[in-house]
């Protein structure tokens, strides 16, 4: 970056500080680069308030905030422009330029969370009816049946691999294949229990038929082996769901917890009961499984914009 002291558009102040940061601090130059840009941004705005940079005010800088958020800035954009504005008064204060940093107080706003990916309902029974009679009769009784047990019973990656072959006083988990329940353990070491359905228990069944032919599985007390009979891992798991959704041709790469978001979404969808729903996943808080009203939502106005005559009309008919 050139020396910001040589730019005309940079400020003094500004110029010194972005030394100070170059030299002292030995920031990178890319996050140099971001500073001068987004300085150049407060230096600015304090000119069109008519204001020295020195004499900004909290008042101001809530402003611009909330002027850059109506311009189209995220959360997460607004929060590293005021981080930068913030690292220079606190440097003005250390030069004694001002009483008080006038950004210390201000936050950006919370950016909207990402809604989960889930697979539409077409696609996840696609995905869950997928065999892949080239595959190793081993390996592909084993991913079917973890499939089932992703989408049917609406697992964790972690509870999944947690589950041992027959339940034990060591057991973090286990199946239950006469009552076709999950004895899971989730977050903060809370078990719970989760139906599976018929044809998740079908799915275990004939991969525990086949399971003591993998070596060591004997040795290994784990319901889903690796080859070599140890416990398969989440990475492994993400690794073979991956693959799998590829062959049966979903439109996008399914990871284990988006068939965890596809059984919420689909359960809600049929039931409307977001209480039952809150008990399936294993959460703490109804706000944590809220995000899925949303999803549903979503699926209600793509029906309603594809069926309903009203959705069809011309602007202002």
């Amino acid at each position: 970056m050139a020396d910001a002291s040589a730019d005309p558009t940079v400020p003094p102040l500004v110029a010194q500080y972005l030394d100070y940061a170059r030299f002292e601090k030995r920031l990178a130059e890319r996050t140099l680069a971001l500073y001068t840009l987004d300085l150049q941004k407060l230096s600015q705005q304090a000119d069109k308030a008519g204001v020295a940079l020195q004499q900004v005010g909290q008042h101001h800088v809530r402003r611009w905030a909330a002027q850059l958020h109506s311009q189209g800035h995220n959360g997460r954009g607004i929060a590293l422009i005021l981080s930068g504005w913030r690292g220079f008064y606190t440097w003005l204060g250390r030069q004694g330029l001002v009483a008080s940093n006038p950004v210390q107080d201000v936050r950006a706003p919370k950016s909207p969370k990402p809604l989960p990916k889930a697979l539409g309902l077409d696609e996840a029974i696609g995905l869950a009816d997928f065999e892949n009679e080239a595959d190793d009769p081993w390996l592909e009784a084993r991913d079917a049946a973890m499939v089932e047990l992703l989408y049917g019973g609406g697992l964790r990656v972690g509870e999944l691999t947690g589950l041992d072959a027959a339940p034990g006083k060591a057991a973090r988990g286990w199946v239950d294949l006469e009552a076709g329940e999950a004895h899971v353990l989730g977050k903060g070491s809370k078990q719970r229990i989760v139906p599976i359905g018929k044809t998740a228990v079908a799915a275990l069944e004939k991969w525990l038929a086949i399971r003591a032919e993998g070596q060591g599985a004997a040795l290994s007390a784990a319901m889903f082996l690796g080859r070599y009979g140890t416990r398969l891992t989440a990475a492994s798991v993400w690794q073979r769901l991956r693959r799998r959704s590829q062959l049966a041709g979903t439109a996008t790469p399914v990871h284990p917890h988006m068939l965890r978001h596809s059984f919420a979404s689909h359960v809600l969808q049929s039931s409307g009961d977001l209480r039952a729903v809150q008990e399936l996943l294993g959460h703490a808080n109804i706000s944590t499984t809220q995000v899925y009203t949303r999803l549903d939502f979503q699926h209600l106005a793509k029906v309603y914009d594809a069926a309903h005559p009203r959705a069809k009309l011309p602007p202002g008919k």
